[in-house]
């Protein structure tokens, strides 16, 4: 059996509210029942490979500070460091009772020379990985391809004004996708995270939308081709790296997989610190997404509201989880996506033991954001607030107006006899929140 990583860590366990352990859970039991489901069916929760293995805690103002005793040997960069990595991340899943997990294809396996170098690699952590994640029983949530890091997609991926990029990053996703089929993914998730400009003055934006649509064409087609059966996923984001990026929110991506005949193969994956970049709620996004149908999984994370970029931090505001957890629970919960711990420890977090800290935080918030919003709903005073609001739309004019049975010309008619709108009623906003406080 192979040396653990963290021999002084135990299997984190649920102990209850009253625990004061801080390797146990606190509101995460995953076998418990919440409107008749088991909480880890209803979260279903992944680490993220990136964040947790190759996180260094650098920032844009400094050097990485993370310590990583599985890192210091041998060459930074190498296959052998990546290989390093892979025990130590299944250990972690299993440690936390993580059914889930998330990978780019260049955090798993480091960049070659040559496409074909890259790929061998790929292979190689590939092979580890399927072996832990057997051995482990633990399952791959999506896999997607890092087409944002490396000089050649600096003016982006399938939106470049270089089409040897575009056919590179193709040929990516490609090894990406026969990957997560490989591994028996269970979605596939593409983010846009250069697919933007910078300056309108040397883009052509409709030729790169136009390339962006036929590109997701290309990977509807290959998905056919090999019988993956997963969703895709897009991820929307308004800006960092670019300064407006094509999937800059919910809405933005819903309009593009209409305006280019992609709705059916594509749901959404959001993120709350790009919800909040975006200047949205997540809860906006999520009803957003969930109007059209397209709520397919979600990043959990946060950001800081003082700082204007991705922070990416753990999520701990029950506001929000409750928020997240009532949007979701109203459609019916996730089915192949999940609460995607799209998150890193802060720079001054430098401990490896931090990595549990942070996640069973986050995943105790979820839980208590999950029996919250369950208590919501079984209580009905929101829901039946919402449900009469909108009661003037049941019966009348108003059943014949959502019906299609009365145009401008009939309404004008019955504004005419109606005199003046007075039957308007309060919205009761701080009703509302105050009633929500209740569960919290």
């Amino acid at each position: 059996m192979a040396k653990q990583a963290f021999p002084n860590i135990p299997k984190i366990q649920y102990e209850g509210p009253g625990s004061r352990n801080p390797w146990a859970f606190k509101h995460y039991n995953p076998d418990e029942l919440i409107e008749g489901k088991a909480m880890k069916d209803h979260l279903r929760f992944s680490v993220v490979y990136w964040h947790t293995m190759c996180g260094s805690g650098a920032d844009m103002f400094g050097w990485g500070t993370a310590d990583r005793p599985w890192d210091r040997i041998g060459k930074p960069g190498s296959v052998d460091q990546a290989k390093r990595r892979v025990p130590v991340f299944f250990e972690i899943l299993e440690k936390l009772q993580c059914p889930f997990y998330a990978w780019h294809d260049r955090d798993l396996a480091p960049h070659g020379k040559t496409l074909r170098e890259s790929n061998e690699y790929f292979d190689t952590i590939i092979d580890l990985v399927k072996q832990h994640q057997k051995a482990t029983g633990t399952r791959l949530l999506w896999g997607t391809a890092q087409n944002f890091a490396h000089p050649r997609y600096m003016h982006g991926a399938a939106t470049s004004c270089n089409a040897d990029a575009f056919a590179f990053a193709a040929a990516q996703v490609k090894k990406a996708m026969d990957m997560t089929r490989e591994l028996n993914g269970e979605g596939y998730v593409f983010w846009g995270g250069r697919e933007g400009y910078t300056t309108l003055l040397n883009t052509n934006l409709k030729r790169e939308m136009d390339h962006l649509g036929a590109f997701l064409h290309m990977a509807v087609d290959y998905k056919k081709k090999i019988g993956f059966k997963g969703p895709f996923y897009i991820e929307p984001k308004p800006k960092e790296p670019t300064k407006h990026q094509y999937d800059s929110d919910a809405a933005a991506c819903l309009n593009f997989l209409r305006e280019y005949d992609l709705m059916e193969h594509f749901k959404l994956n959001i993120e709350t610190n790009h919800a909040t970049l975006a200047g949205h709620t997540m809860q906006h996004e999520l009803e957003v997404a969930s109007a059209a149908g397209a709520l397919g999984s979600i990043d959990a994370n946060t950001g800081d509201l003082l700082l204007g970029w991705d922070t990416d931090q753990f999520p701990t505001d029950l506001y929000l989880t409750s928020q997240c957890m009532l949007t979701i629970l109203k459609c019916g919960g996730f089915t192949t996506g999940g609460t995607n711990f799209d998150a890193k420890v802060r720079r001054e977090s430098f401990a490896p033991e931090d990595l549990f800290h942070a996640h069973i935080a986050g995943m105790d918030s979820f839980a208590r954001g999950l029996k919250i919003a369950a208590a919501i709903r079984k209580d009905g005073r929101l829901a039946e607030f919402v449900r009469n609001r909108y009661r003037s739309w049941d019966s009348g004019i108003g059943a014949r107006i959502e019906k299609g049975t009365v145009g401008f010309k009939e309404l004008e008619a019955y504004a005419l006899d109606l005199g003046e709108v007075s039957s308007n009623e309060s919205g009761r906003q701080e009703y509302l929140e105050n009633l929500f406080n209740e569960f919290i």
